[in-house]
């Protein structure tokens, strides 16, 4: 779906949500062939047996890019991702668990070109007990509306 939503329409404390997600063993396996990240914490179910939590955990890298793309549910015409912050892993993600992301604008700050504003989106990825397991800060680059 294509929009345009000029940074005069954002408001803080806006929130949107997703649908749920279950992380598979693929995803693990498919994100450690892409990114060369065989740790044995994502790889070796018996050597995690031996571990805290006594089973493989999803990479962090994938569950903020599996996030990332279940934000991405509108394309903004006028607005371009203008980077990441803050990113944090709170709590592992095992096979199996389904992750849900909650979006809420926390800041609205006026940017160096006068056309643009930065819009600061807190981005709390939640699994299916609602405990979080990650969180970012998604800064959007946004054009102003040519009737300001």
């Amino acid at each position: 779906m294509f929009t345009k939503k000029y940074f005069e329409e954002f408001e803080v404390g806006q929130t949107r949500s997703t649908l749920g997600r279950t992380i598979t063993e693929t995803d693990i396996v498919m994100h450690a062939g892409q990114t060369g990240d065989f740790f044995p914490h994502h790889m070796d179910a018996e050597w995690c047996k031996t571990q805290a939590f006594k089973q493989r955990i999803a990479h962090g890298t994938l569950i903020f890019s599996v996030a990332v793309g279940m934000t991405a549910s509108v394309i903004n015409e006028v607005a371009m991702t203008y980077g990441y912050e803050r990113l944090r892993f709170i709590r592992p993600v095992f096979i199996g668990d389904t992750i849900r992301v909650q979006i809420t604008i926390s800041d609205k700050q006026p940017h160096k070109k006068p056309a643009f504003g930065l819009v600061t989106e807190k981005v709390e990825v939640l699994n299916q007990n609602d405990e979080l397991v990650m969180v970012c800060e998604h800064l959007l680059l946004t054009e102003k509306s040519a009737d300001e």
